[in-house]
């Protein structure tokens, strides 16, 4: 079972009804920066992403790309896998719906829901909305549609049914005995209030279209796409495998990461499931904000859903990973505009970053032959910085552990801000003619300072940290969080570096830009 030692954290499986945008980009990101954080300070990790390939609106987009489901699945989640390349991540696997091992892993999750006595054949009429795939009580409507704006059909078909209302009782006591189950605090409450107001049964089978996982022992019904869903989670790790290295290990996850529209589906209907099957819970579903555009909602009538690979052309990959996860409190919704995104990148990454590692590797390769200078006696200013950048990953860690991944840039670049106040205090221009030994001993503070400074981007920022790293002439077994602190591996008097290379190039606007 996952303990202390591994983490296990998943985007949603991406619905494949039409091309990546931004916002799959953003959940993508943020979880890739978690899996890189946790890999460095030395747990096994597991980062899986995928798409959700099942339904009847994707059987209806491929009738409307005049194609068959298969086709048409494939060649959009050709274009998630593209995206997670494009974005630099390192995921460990990317599982699809329509593969065999996930089919085989839905039809043994099903059958043990109905031994168990979980699942009945009874017969379903009400309002459905496909766009959602989801179904909606009467109370639920809002001006006839549902409460996300999608328009419902009535649905009346034979079904069955999973005893979701047995299990608001448990669901309600599970919730307060996992306070951090949900988070943010406000999804949380909200998921207790919509259990709270009662739990009907559940449809899990439809008969409607066949574009499904075919129920065991009854072809005629195709499993719900949310079941089928959901369950990704668990086949992706070779469940019904229980005693498999990969299940053993790994599950239950660590960290769901999803949007706030689907957190119903993840933070209900999920555990219910796996509780009534008797397996275990993930241990976290944190739900995220949506992303908005220039102020406005994002949608392909308004024309301004945005494509990530044009933002990664225009503003470089680091640079839009940053922006992305320091803009705004993860889990709060967030805008995107040209000016935060070229604010980001010229004042933080190129003015603050980017200028301290240059100057001081330029300072460096001048002043001290291009090899790491020895210092002398440190002063008080010298520990307080080296004390700032020391004690930085224990700060880190605690923000990752809540998924505050804002609040963990925030801290580094603290850091970042103090290291150029320090270097103009010390100016060490001036040193170099009246103390070039005390020269050599800010120089080091400072490049030691920048060591843990790259070190720690690594999640985030990857290309331009690695970059850095080299500069600094650090082998790949000392880019480990084991390698911070006052008792890491710091670097070496005498050590030669490469010569100095800008990092982060500025923005330079063109006319008519915002």
């Amino acid at each position: 079972m996952a303990g202390a030692d591994t983490f296990y954290v998943t985007t949603p499986i991406y619905y494949v009804n039409d091309s990546p945008h931004v916002g799959h980009a953003y959940t993508t990101v943020a979880c890739d920066a978690l899996a890189r954080f946790w890999r460095l300070d030395g747990r096994e990790t597991y980062f899986l992403t995928g798409t959700d390939e099942h339904g009847q609106k994707v059987e209806k987009a491929a009738q409307l790309a005049g194609t068959d489901p298969q086709s048409f699945t494939d060649n959009v989640s050709g274009r998630f896998r593209d995206l997670a390349a494009l974005l630099h991540v390192a995921n460990d696997d990317f599982i699809r719906t329509t593969e065999e091992r996930h089919k085989a892993g839905v039809q043994a999750l099903w059958q043990r829901l109905v031994d168990k006595g979980e699942i009945y054949l009874g017969s379903y009429a009400g309002w459905y909305a496909v766009r959602d795939e989801a179904f909606y009580a009467e109370s639920e409507l809002i001006d006839g549609k549902a409460p996300s704006g999608a328009p419902v059909e009535w649905v009346a078909e034979p079904s069955y049914f999973f005893r979701l209302s047995a299990w608001g009782d448990r669901l309600l006591a599970f919730y307060a005995d996992n306070p951090g189950f949900i988070l943010p605090p406000s999804r949380r409450n909200e998921v207790v209030r919509f259990v709270e107001g009662g739990l009907q049964d559940l449809s899990v089978s439809r008969t409607s279209f066949s574009w499904g996982v075919p129920v065991p022992g009854d072809p005629d019904h195709v499993v719900y796409v949310w079941l089928d869903a959901l369950a990704n989670y668990i086949t992706a790790l070779g469940y019904p495998d229980e005693a498999g290295d990969r299940y053993r290990t790994f599950w239950p996850a660590d960290l769901h990461v999803v949007g706030k529209d689907i957190l119903r589906f993840h933070a209900v209907f999920w555990p219910a499931f796996l509780m009534a099957a008797s397996l275990p819970t993930p241990k976290r579903v944190f739900a995220h904000g949506w992303w908005t555009i220039e102020g406005q909602k994002m949608s392909k009538s308004l024309g301004n859903v945005i494509d990530p690979r044009s933002l990664i052309e225009e503003y470089g990959i680091d640079a839009v990973r940053y922006f992305l996860l320091r803009e705004v409190p993860f889990g709060n919704d967030g805008d995107f505009s040209k000016r935060a995104m070229v604010g980001r990148l010229n004042s933080d990454l190129a003015n603050d970053y980017g200028n301290l590692c240059q100057r001081v590797l330029s300072m460096i390769g001048r002043n001290c032959g291009g090899e790491v200078p020895m210092p002398g006696a440190f002063t008080d200013e010298d520990r307080a910085l080296l004390d700032r950048a020391h004690g930085l990953l224990g700060i880190v860690r605690a923000e990752i552990e809540n998924q505050a991944l804002n609040r963990a840039l925030e801290a580094i670049f603290e850091v970042v801000g103090l290291a150029n106040r320090y270097v103009d205090a010390q100016a060490p221009w001036t040193l170099r003619k009246t103390d070039s030994a005390r020269m050599a001993t800010v120089l080091y503070v400072l490049a030691e300072t920048i060591r843990h400074l790259a070190v720690l981007t690594q999640p985030v920022m990857p290309d331009a940290s690695a970059k850095i790293l080299d500069l600094l002439a650090q082998p790949d077994d000392a880019r480990g969080f084991a390698s911070l602190g006052a008792s890491g591996q710091a670097l070496g008097p005498g050590t030669a570096l490469p010569p100095p290379a800008p990092i982060f190039p500025r923005y330079v606007e063109t006319d008519g830009a915002a």
